[in-house]
């Protein structure tokens, strides 16, 4: 079935619950680069330094990386609704709070509950879509997609849009946006049935006893910290007013969506996935190091280029870490999720700390280095990560074999967290 048929199952055919989820999920993800235009005005408006404001990144992955061994033990208890709800309310309580800070210190902390919030939605929100959406799991996943580089690439231009008046109000308004999409899910989705088996607070890091996923998780950890230099660390040095800097990363973000939801499965289905993720990783490296060295203009458009790069991996490492391992889809990508996002943690941290103590290239060349770092690991543990060729024979219009075992569904145990 081709899921941009506009037939009974089709991606423009879903129930409104449905469409209510993924409208919050774009909101949801619109707040993972809404301050990158805004960066440099948070600085000035609150007398601080490019380390103190990155802490905004800090404090919101950290909390998410914690969260996501929480988020299963929750939503398997009290059921994928009211998970999404849980989160939305605190996110709209806390981006509405970051837009009254009167320190940095104070915008930090507001961010760490505002990650909470985003971690218990985004983890339950491809379940819940996949679980109410009509003609199979196809077009949901790729609605889910969809949501998440659309929101990507929106969420710096709404930084841009209203952070030229103030860099309080993007925060406000991703409250109110979060504030209507509550109320969306509140009307139009109903309770899903729980999973039958609740998921305890140690199963994700059992997981990751699995070589696959464990190699996965590693690789995308180095892959993560290029990932955030890039989106954390750029704005700094790039210096353009929100305007130019949101357009950059409006640019960024749709070639991210592209990348993702169109290009990527295509290049697996010719090359396989880990050559395209090896592939993919060497060629981010050699763009980081062009930003880092190169002119204005250069630095421009490899910071652009970059959302290729990144759209692909981030469709790849999502069939390594939901289809690598035998565990329960959410607990596989709980495990996974919680060590790669420590790396989005850190990379926001360290890249103006190693400017301080360097230069401005450096956080580049350590950046590129990890990217390298990362398409190592995936050579070296090729042979732990086969399992998803499967997903390869399944695109190219195989039927899985004994030796290829069937991708499992992505409403395993109820609920599965974002892997992207």
């Amino acid at each position: 079935m081709d899921p941009f048929d506009a037939g009974a199952g089709g991606l423009l055919k879903q129930p409104k619950s449905v469409w209510a989820t993924a409208g919050a999920s774009v909101v949801a993800f619109m707040g993972i680069g809404l301050v990158d235009p805004i960066l440099p005005s948070i600085a000035q408006g609150l007398d601080a330094t490019a380390s103190q404001v990155s802490l905004l990144f800090t404090s919101y992955f950290l909390i998410t990386a914690v969260a996501m061994l929480v988020t299963g033990f929750v939503s398997s208890r009290i059921g994928g609704r009211r998970t999404l709800l849980l989160g939305l309310a605190f996110v709209v309580v806390f981006a509405g709070l970051a837009g009254t800070s009167g320190s940095v210190g104070e915008l930090v902390g507001f961010r760490a509950g505002w990650g909470l919030g985003n971690a218990l939605f985004v983890s339950t929100a491809l379940a819940v879509i996949v679980g109410a959406a009509a003609g199979g799991s196809a077009a949901a996943i790729l609605l889910y997609e969809s949501a998440l580089g659309l929101g990507m690439a929106c969420g710096p231009l709404l930084g841009a849009l209203l952070g030229d008046a103030s860099w309080r109000y993007p925060f406000f308004g991703t409250a109110f946006l979060m504030a209507v999409g509550f109320l969306c899910i509140a009307v139009f989705l109903k309770e899903q049935p729980k999973p039958a088996r609740k998921t305890s607070l140690l199963d994700p890091i059992k997981a990751l006893g699995h070589g696959g996923l464990a190699s996965a998780a590693v690789s995308a950890f180095f892959y993560n910290y290029t990932f955030f230099t890039v989106l954390a660390f750029t704005p700094f040095v790039l210096n353009m007013s929100p305007y130019r800097s949101g357009a950059v990363f409006f640019a960024w973000g749709v070639l991210l969506a592209v990348f993702s939801v169109i290009v990527a499965p295509r290049l697996q289905k010719r090359f396989g996935s880990l050559k395209v993720l090896g592939g993919s990783l060497v060629l981010l490296a050699a763009d980081v190091l062009v930003l880092g060295y190169g002119s204005h203009t250069a630095a421009v458009v490899c910071t652009i280029l970059s959302g290729a790069f990144i759209g692909v991996n981030n469709t790849v490492y999502t069939e390594l870490a939901l289809g690598v391992s035998d565990a329960p889809r959410p607990v596989a990508s709980a495990g996974y999720n919680f060590v790669r996002w420590f790396a989005a943690a850190a990379a926001p941290f360290f890249a103006p700390k190693i400017e301080e103590w360097t230069d401005v290239r450096i956080p580049f060349v350590v950046a590129a280095l990890t990217a390298v770092a990362g398409a190592a690991v995936v050579v070296v543990r090729r042979k732990a990560l086969t399992l998803p060729q499967a997903l390869d024979s399944a695109r190219a219009g195989g039927t899985p074999t004994a030796e290829e075992p069937e991708p499992k569904h992505a409403t395993e145990d109820g609920v599965t967290v974002f892997a992207n």
